[in-house]
């Protein structure tokens, strides 16, 4: 009797799927994929017992037709746990949640979890001992792991890459024998030696071209670190580099290098905004070929509701980048923090699906700053233990760096690439940094008003409103996360545009403009802060070094400016620093402001208690991955979007979506149209009769509405007592 894992209506059933030749076939890629780590004998037994449920008589039947529903991944995980002691336990993980996501040990009365699972009374599949041999005990090796952050943390963050190999490799095995065109869109080679030639090629000639100037001989030698630094042994980096030192190239010149030294297989960088990885990837694209380069952020992530949609109907389109987007398969990838460290500790297959290719990488997290502190300590361990025991090399790239070492085990040592930071910094300041003391907004908006050009950055969207509205007039753009982001980049563009013709141009936004946005004033002005973010501030001011020194006045606002929550404590130690330091900015400045930040209650580093979650019945290897997954959020995700019909395109890509069967396939291109809510604003948008629903899933702005709710200068007005209330929130 031939036993089959999946059926095909296109084919005869003797063209089906073996079962048989799914398993092995799994087991095969997956071991491939985890032989980086030394996790193959484990990944090939993973893939040998991920279906073998599939083999009772009652599976066999549901592929005919018949409606019975079968439970077919336990089964794996059972015999797993019979037979290979603690590694069992391991592979009962990730084979039980291959399709429902790694589960929660928990206890027999969730019959969700995998205890209860383990107890569960299934269908006979014991015929797959007829084609399946399984291997024995003492031929099952783990990978030799340092459990330096502590034996929980690394056996689960072990499971976690265990279970992305099998669930990849599960993915790919199945495509390749249902969808063979698909599959073929994925076969492709690359040589990271070629690109780093084409990288080396263009900076030479970068460089040839440049200027003779102090800043450019400067720029030099920080290239010039990050090509010999790229010799040093695997491990942790630091990066610190002012802004404007181009570390965006020089680190990809250590990357491709240190990569192409030590074997390493590609590179990712971590970036925390959007704006940035864009900006970034143009760069990466124009210089190593577009072909070559993932970005992998809200833009460019699928709808993963409409995944098999797309897989099934749509495959013929899906374009090779889109397919790497599933499984991290390119040579260079651009994500965001959210998107990485929530995979780390994610549960969802699709979410998990990707992380075994980020072993024996080189990872670059810029504005490494940027960690929330809520998270520190559970993302410093991922990071150390890709480090320690999956032989990737990462780099923390910033210029204001963190004072993480304490938080570090000992056998952990970062290497800074540059040879003096201090003098660096010194050489590339271009500004003077001003602590005004308490101004109010009247003072505020004169000293704005006698400012031909000026950059105005506070802390709330309705303190940036009201400012706004105090000086409003030719030459006055506001700029907030309120306004939908095509909205804002047609205001950045004006901005650009009269500052280069030097007319009268004065900006009031929130801190987005802080980082990933080219541009330059000669004064800023800078609501109280972070020390951090002052920095980023003052990154806006002259930028390009086209006057001896800009100027940057910090002053704190009025009471409904003023930061809440964490984010006041934030500005009070930046304070602290100013009274303390005569260059707040400096590098003693830095280190003393984050030295203050983490100087706090261990739980305000771990907020969500992750790391007690892992800790709690580690001995037993009980580890609750759901639960961590739903606690493991970088962002509020109490938001909905609303779509703002802008222009034409916005309006015509509607009319598209509202009349295809697929409308979730539009969801990218109308994603910089969208403005974040909280719920409960959405909910009187909603009674107000505000917004349509548009192809059955987005909310958008009713186009008779639009004048009423949405403003060209300052985007979504606040009408409600809810708007008002949210509309303190920093962006």
């Amino acid at each position: 009797m031939n036993y089959y894992a999946h059926s095909d209506k296109e084919k005869d059933k003797n063209q089906w799927h073996l079962l048989r030749d799914h398993l092995q076939g799994t087991g095969v890629t997956a071991s491939t994929f985890a032989k980086s780590f030394g996790g193959e004998t484990i990944a090939h037994v993973a893939g040998l017992l991920h279906d073998l449920g599939k083999y009772s008589p009652e599976f066999q039947k549901r592929l005919e037709g018949h409606s019975i529903k079968v439970d077919h991944s336990t089964a794996g995980a059972i015999e797993g746990g019979k037979r290979y002691g603690l590694i069992g336990k391991i592979l009962a993980y990730i084979i039980a949640g291959h399709h429902s996501g790694l589960p929660d040990w928990g206890s027999v009365a969730d019959e969700t979890s995998l205890e209860a699972r383990l107890k569960k009374k299934l269908y006979d599949y014991m015929s797959f001992s007829k084609e399946i041999n399984l291997p024995v005990e003492k031929d099952i090796t783990m990978p030799a792991i340092r459990p330096i952050v502590g034996a929980g943390f690394s056996v689960q963050f072990l499971t976690r890459l265990l279970y992305a190999c099998l669930v990849d490799a599960d993915f790919l095995d199945t495509e390749r024998a249902l969808n063979p065109e698909k599959a073929a869109a994925r076969v492709k080679k690359y040589s990271l030696k070629k690109l780093s030639n084409n990288l080396e090629q263009y900076l030479n000639n970068l460089c040839t071209k440049a200027s003779d100037t102090a800043i450019n001989r400067k720029r030099y030698k920080i290239l010039a670190n990050c090509r010999e630094k790229a010799e040093c042994e695997p491990g942790l980096f630091t990066l610190t580099v002012p802004t404007g030192g181009g570390k965006t190239l020089s680190s990809l010149s250590f990357a491709l290098r240190h990569a192409i030294r030590y074997e390493k297989e590609r590179i990712f960088y971590v970036i925390p905004f959007t704006s940035i990885i864009e900006q970034n990837a143009m760069v990466f694209k124009r210089v190593i070929g577009e072909e070559n380069v993932l970005e992998h952020h809200s833009n460019f992530a699928y709808p993963q509701e409409d995944q098999w949609e797309m897989e099934n109907d749509l495959a013929d389109k899906l374009a090779q980048q889109k397919l790497a987007t599933e499984n991290w398969d390119m040579p260079v990838i651009a994500t965001t923090n959210v998107q990485f460290f929530e995979s780390l500790f994610a549960a969802k297959s699709s979410r998990c699906r990707k992380i075994h290719n980020l072993a024996n990488s080189v990872i670059i997290i810029d504005e490494a700053q940027m960690i929330p502190t809520g998270f520190l300590k559970p993302c410093l361990n991922a990071v150390v233990e890709l480090v320690a025991n999956y032989h990737a090399t990462i780099v923390l790239c910033t210029a204001t760096q963190p004072a993480i070492n304490k938080f570090l085990p000992k056998e952990i040592v970062p290497v800074e690439i540059i040879d003096n930071p201090e003098e660096l910094y010194k050489a590339f300041k271009r500004v003077q940094v001003h602590n005004i003391g308490t101004v109010s907004d009247v003072e505020l908006v004169e000293k704005l008003v006698s400012q031909d050009q000026v950059l105005c950055i506070v802390n709330s969207k309705k303190h940036a409103r009201i400012l706004y509205e105090g000086i409003r007039g030719d030459g006055t753009f506001h700029l907030s996360t309120r306004m939908c982001p095509v909205h804002r980049t047609k205001v950045l563009e004006m901005v650009k545009e009269r500052l280069k013709e030097g007319q009268v141009c004065r900006v009031i936004s929130t801190q987005l403009i802080e980082a990933g946005v080219d541009i330059d004033f000669p004064v800023v002005y800078r609501s109280m802060a972070g020390i951090d973010s002052i920095a980023q501030s003052a990154g806006r001011c002259n930028r390009e070094g086209l006057r001896e020194m800009g100027q940057v006045y910090v002053f704190w606002p009025e009471k409904h400016g003023m930061p809440r929550g964490w984010l006041n404590r934030t500005a009070s130690l930046g304070s602290m620093v100013f009274k303390r330091y005569e260059d707040p900015l400096g590098l003693e400045g830095v280190k003393a402001y984050f030295t203050s930040l983490y100087d706090v209650d261990a739980a305000e580093l771990d907020k969500k208690c992750i790391m007690e979650d892992i800790r709690e019945q580690e001995r037993q290897l009980r580890f609750p991955f759901r639960t961590i997954a739903e606690k493991f959020k970088l962002m509020n995700d109490n938001t909905s979007t609303i779509v703002i019909p802008w222009d034409k395109y916005c309006q015509k890509t509607l009319a598209e979506a509202e009349s295809n069967l697929f409308s979730g396939s539009y969801a990218r291109k109308l994603q910089r149209y969208g403005v974040a809510v909280y719920e409960k604003e959405f909910r009187e948008l909603l009674e107000f009769g505000a917004l349509e629903v548009v192809g059955g899933r987005f909310y958008v702005l009713k186009e008779d509405m639009f004048d009423a709710y949405y403003s060209q200068e300052t985007g979504l007005k606040p009408f409600t007592e809810s708007m008002f209330l949210n509309d303190t929130l920093i962006i």
